[in-house]
């Protein structure tokens, strides 16, 4: 199994100038941190006008300076909103591409479209259409890092003329792709479309193996015909992270950013409402936990997806159970709430030095029979794509520069000036 860790940069209120600056130079210390000690990937998210749950709307910037930083830890975007109205595709297609360029092909491609009204109200994104909007543009972006050159498209929401969409990827035909899942019907979509699925529900060990069992179900299926130029099989969930050899400071120092993130994801998700730069969150946390502390049960508090909180022990009990039903990763959601820079470091040291070694010593083997197993499932979906058409030499259009054209239509205008004032 593989590891990662997840980032949202939080900022819980209140805020004073500087601290943003201190939050994004405290997560690159500790991606830093992760790439030494062999953590696998660091994913990125991309959210828009979330205050306090996520101050990340420009995962690309991040991710570029982490690729500077570190040697062989994957970065994924996860995700990249692919909707037009947030990233005109063209652009999110230049993105990927540089940035697997400038971080040595180790971009990973997740895809998204939101759920947040914060978000899709705030750049005008038709909510009842936003899946097909999706499904639109993550293929045609696709299309335009595989292709040379792009052949141009007319869809329904979105069109483009023919472009060499440039520079491209390392990887070929593009960097591995992903879609966030938030429900179990959308990683039914993600096996459908040959997607790995990046699973943001807190899904307890036990019920991941149904999960797992129908993606995979699907991706050995007729059902699965992939929406890229390749298939990445895979599924990721996300766990809990605070690791201490003794499990009440592993607690003091975890278990309460981890429940506000589930708090902050719960009111910008779905009960909750806000006013932009007013709303706090934090303070309607701290009033609810408060509520809740006098009968709280630590041994239950810990239990299913925080089961990535206390000793060595503890986690690699926790994680034995994901292995067990055959997740892929499992990503740490430790940068939350008030967590402490230093204790998220010490805790990916301590993780890495008495959990990690006995997972990733099995890892090379479960890959390579996992992959031997899929090899003519993969194959035979990869047959059942109905891939654009490229373009042969003779139909590729020309396009004159804007400086011809206006050059061209000021001789037209004095040609007829000319012929006008010679007929009198």
């Amino acid at each position: 199994m593989k590891f990662g860790i997840f980032y949202e940069h939080q900022l819980p209120r209140p805020w004073s100038h500087g601290e943003e600056q201190q939050l994004f130079n405290d997560a690159l210390e500790q991606v830093e941190v992760a790439d030494r000690v062999g953590v696998d990937f660091a994913w990125e998210v991309e959210h828009h006008f979330l205050e306090e749950y996520s101050h990340s709307s420009a995962p690309e910037v991040f991710l570029a300076a982490c690729s500077q930083r570190t040697k062989n830890i994957r970065l994924g975007h996860g995700i990249r909103q692919v909707i037009p109205g947030y990233n005109h595709p063209a652009r999110t297609a230049e993105v990927i591409a540089t940035l697997d360029l400038v971080s040595n092909g180790r971009v990973e491609f997740g895809t998204g479209e939101s759920s947040a009204e914060l978000e899709l109200g705030g750049f005008g994104v038709p909510v009842e259409q936003k899946r097909k909007i999706f499904m639109e543009s993550t293929e045609q972006i696709c299309n335009m890092l595989a292709m040379d050159p792009y052949p141009g498209y007319k869809g329904q929401y979105f069109e483009m003329p023919c472009r060499n969409i440039v520079p491209k990827p390392v990887q070929r035909p593009h960097p591995p792709l992903w879609v966030a899942c938030s429900q179990r019907e959308t990683i039914r979509m993600a096996a459908r479309l040959g997607i790995g699925a990046l699973t943001f529900a807190f899904v307890d060990p036990l019920e991941a193996t149904e999960w797992v069992e129908e993606y995979y179900g699907i991706i050995k299926s007729d059902a699965c015909v992939p929406i890229g130029h390749a298939i990445n099989p895979n599924i990721c969930m996300v766990s809990s992270f605070s690791c201490h050899q003794d499990r009440e400071e592993a607690v003091r120092r975890g278990l309460d950013g981890f429940e506000f993130f589930g708090f902050a994801l719960g009111s910008l998700y779905a009960f909750g409402e806000h006013k932009p730069g007013r709303t706090n969150l934090w303070a309607q946390f701290e009033a609810r936990r408060k509520a809740q502390l006098e009968t709280r049960d630590i041994t239950q508090a810990l239990s299913g997806s925080r089961g990535g909180i206390g000793t060595p022990d503890d986690l690699r009990e926790h994680l034995l159970k994901f292995e067990a039903c055959n997740v892929d990763q499992v990503t740490f959601i430790q940068q939350a709430g008030r967590n402490r820079h230093e204790h998220i470091c010490e805790a990916l040291e301590l993780f890495a030095a008495e959990v990690m070694p006995e997972f990733k010593a099995r890892e090379e083997e479960r890959e390579r029979r996992k992959m031997e197993e899929l090899a003519p499932y993969l194959e035979a979906a990869m047959a059942r794509k109905i891939s654009m058409p490229p373009l042969a030499d003779e139909d590729i259009p020309v396009f004159e520069s804007l400086g011809r054209k206006i050059s061209e239509e000021s001789k037209r205008e004095e040609s007829i000036y000319e012929e006008r004032t010679a007929a009198g």
